[in-house]
């Protein structure tokens, strides 16, 4: 193999062969080269089968790049390698063991939104009030606890009080309803493995002894489910290899634990670390900038990222009067610049999609062409859930969820109560609704539904689908709305149709059971494929990973960013920092931070510090554009400070409105309404905020 385009610390990470290896890598530092030359060079001088070799990243997308990467440098062997995600990997273990788990051949992997639609039925058959007690906040809880390994009998333990005894019996419900429709929940993906390995060590010590070598891409962003899986299976070789940098994790509220990775060197004797700190991708103003932010962070690894790319220009740093001029200011560097770049490399990335509807308009009235990354997808689109629906149903009948959604799409006549005759009924019986079906309307689409699992063994998916849409007349009932939405519609239905022809043209498999299996795992694929030449725009948890010639970050605030829910914590405050070392690090060569004087944001009207974060970057590599000495104002101003003066209108979330009347160094004296009166309160409280 040819590593000589390595630099000197990448190559000695593709040349460790055994033992347990941490590679720390900063962004643009090359980690995916490392990795798919690692596993080229594992093959390449036989020290391990390709069969041999598991290889897991987070997103679909990042598992074909490294997957298409690895067959450039090993040609067909790449496909024996398990390079995918840890869901992917996990489905593999239950589809190789679904009879251990209880499950049937067939079983259906049921989405976020069908998980919620069991909870809300769930919470209805108990006589609980949604506005009680949320289905969302129920799913939460159900969902962390899987991903922390705690099942039912061990959530008893610790739920104490009415709402945690009330989500114990939801989560026991849950569970005997997913098993009796012969459905597992994504969260399973990860659960149902470990729980299968800590129960039956033998299936364990097998696939230990099947993948005798291990990469884990991203292992700061490993929750607790994910990183004991890895450790259970690399527990007798140890020949383990983890990426990742802890400066990047942003997803803690997602179960992600990046103390994993600070850890790797106690959880593995005789670790050998490695560095890669050479950035390919910034200029060295930019990355300084990254290094400078960065290090305030107190929990994390010592490094500097460094290069050999040009200065580069100064990054950018203007203040708008408001949102508007915010996003003015940006059209206008954008059209500056535009005959530099293409649109399709510049972002605009800002903290909360609750930005995101004021700088949409101004694109749109400016005729900018752009794409929302993260918004409403295709595989959520109403008729689309409809027609998987129909194809999980034809796999599997014992899913009642499936069966709920489309026996009355299009609509048949069959009400709400006969599905829960139907549901009284199958629970009389302990049967599937789809087996205690008889007669009626209902039993019209049970015909349906027989005749189309008789067809799909004779006929390809594409088929399969095509006689869906016209067999239960869905693509029918759009067409005669005859509106541009149901033509949309249409439209949607019929572009499936080329999914299945591609899934059957790359594999040569017509089982519908693959498909759908393969469907729950990709169907975030298409979500940025558009080719559209357009300006990016997304929140900053959607750009890691990503890189761009030209990054806006906006709204650079504090109480905006970094976040208002972050200000009294500083493990918090630490993530946010993380995450604007992620935003900084997305630009190759142009940065501007924005913030502005006044906002309007959630129907008020707020004036915000500059963002904290903005003042930890050495003066030397910003230029500043319509600031007035910010720099010089006193540190208080920039952690959590706000200027008050006598006469200030002010919002409180508990106390409504009111004025200042008197002020101290740490506290703000308020009149508010006869009901409250005159309140004492801490000025940097996220409750309250001025009022324009």
């Amino acid at each position: 193999m040819d590593l000589s385009k390595l630099n000197d610390k990448q190559k000695e990470a593709v040349m460790h062969i055994d033992g347990p290896l941490l590679i720390l890598a900063g962004p643009g530092s090359g980690k995916t080269r490392v990795l798919t030359n690692k596993i080229a060079y594992l093959i390449e001088n036989n020290y391990a089968m390709p069969i041999q070799i598991l290889a897991i990243t987070f997103t679909n997308k990042a598992a074909k790049e490294m997957k298409d990467r690895v067959y450039k440098l090993v040609g067909k062997s790449a496909f024996d390698v398990q390079l995918s995600t840890f869901h992917s990997f996990g489905l593999r273990i239950l589809r190789e063991n679904y009879q251990e788990l209880g499950l049937n051949k067939t079983f259906t992997i049921i989405d976020e939104s069908d998980s919620l639609s069991l909870i809300k039925k769930i919470l209805k058959d108990l006589n609980i009030d949604e506005k009680m007690l949320s289905p969302k906040y129920v799913k939460n809880r159900i969902s962390s606890s899987k991903n922390s390994l705690i099942d039912v009998l061990e959530y008893s333990k610790y739920s104490k009080g009415d709402i945690e005894e009330k989500v114990y019996e939801i989560y026991k419900k849950y569970q005997e309803l997913l098993i009796k429709n012969s459905s597992v929940d994504f969260d399973d993906l990860l659960f149902m493995p470990v729980k299968l390995f800590r129960k039956n060590k033998q299936i364990l010590e097998a696939y230990q002894e099947l993948f005798k070598y291990i990469f884990i891409d991203e292992y700061q962003d490993t929750n607790e489910a994910q990183y004991v899986l890895a450790k259970m299976i690399a527990s007798k070789y140890q020949n383990i290899t983890v990426v990742g940098d802890e400066s990047q994790n942003v997803y803690s509220w997602r179960g992600a634990n990046y103390k994993n990775i600070l850890n790797f060197e106690k959880d593995y004797k005789n670790v050998t670390t490695i560095l890669l700190e050479q950035n390919y991708r910034s200029t060295k103003t930019i990355l300084n900038a990254a290094n400078d932010v960065i290090k305030n962070n107190k929990e994390r690894k010592e490094k500097n990222l460094w290069t050999n790319n040009d200065l580069g220009e100064k990054i950018k740093y203007i203040k708008a009067t408001d949102e508007k001029d915010e996003c003015r200011i940006v059209i206008e560097e954008i059209k500056k610049l535009n005959h530099k770049m293409e649109l399709k490399d510049m972002v605009v990335l800002y903290r909360t999609n609750a930005q995101a509807q004021i700088i949409e308009r101004t694109f749109l009235e400016n005729n900018i062409p752009y794409k929302i990354v993260g918004a409403y997808t295709y595989y959520s689109r109403k008729e689309i859930k409809d027609l998987l629906a129909y194809l999980k149903l034809i796999n599997n009948t014992k899913d009642d969820v499936s069966l709920i959604r489309c026996i009355n799409t299009p609509k048949r006549g069959i009400g709400k109560k006969t599905i829960e005759d139907l549901e009284l009924e199958a629970k009389r019986q302990n049967k599937s609704l789809f087996d205690v079906i008889k007669d009626g309307k209902e039993g019209t689409f049970k015909k349906i539904i027989e005749n189309l699992i008789k067809a799909k063994d004779n006929i390809s998916l594409t088929e399969l689908v095509d006689l869906i849409l016209t067999k239960t007349g869905m693509i029918d009932e759009y067409k005669k709305e005859n509106t541009i939405e149901s033509i949309s519609r249409v439209e949607n239905l019929n572009e499936f149709k080329s999914i299945t022809k591609e899934f059957e043209e790359e594999t040569g498999n017509i089982s519908l059971e693959d498909f759908l299996l393969e469907i729950s795992l990709v169907s975030d694929i298409n979500e940025n494929k558009s080719e559209i030449n357009g300006v990016s725009l997304m929140t900053l948890h959607s750009a890691k990973g990503l890189e761009f010639d030209l990054v806006f970050v906006m709204g650079l605030e504090d109480g905006i960013f970094p976040h208002i829910n972050s200000l009294d914590s500083l493990e918090e405050l630490e993530e946010e920092r993380r995450l604007f070392y992620v935003a900084i690090t997305r630009s190759k060569e142009y940065l501007y931070l924005l913030n502005a004087n006044t906002r309007l944001l959630f129907g008020s009207k707020t004036a915000n510090p500059p963002s904290r974060f903005i003042k930890e970057i050495d003066e030397k590599y910003i230029e500043k554009d319509n600031i007035k000495e910010e720099f010089n104002i006193e540190d208080s101003f920039y952690e959590d400070e706000v200027f008050y003066e006598i006469g200030d209108q002010v919002y409180h979330e508990t106390f409504k409105n009111g004025i200042v009347v008197s002020l101290d160094k740490d506290f703000v004296t308020i009149a508010f309404s006869r009901k409250y009166g005159i309140k004492k309160l801490m000025k940097n409280h996220k409750s309250l905020r001025k009022v324009w």
